[in-house]
């Protein structure tokens, strides 16, 4: 259940981003284009975690 809760986020992500982009185009307003680069932001750390090792003392 897990797996799918993150799938589905990140779709929504995705999906944000794009149509915070294509608002912010048809606009004109930047606000927009800087919400979508937050959101596909977001969407390409939650599909590319950064995994971290406990390295020992």
């Amino acid at each position: 259940m897990k797996s799918v809760f993150r799938y589905l986020l990140i779709f929504a992500l995705l999906v944000g981003a794009l149509s915070a982009y294509s608002y912010g185009s048809q606009t004109g307003v930047f606000l927009f284009v800087l919400m979508g680069f937050v959101l596909e932001a977001g969407f390409w750390f939650g599909l590319f975690p950064i995994k971290r090792r406990n390295q020992p003392r």
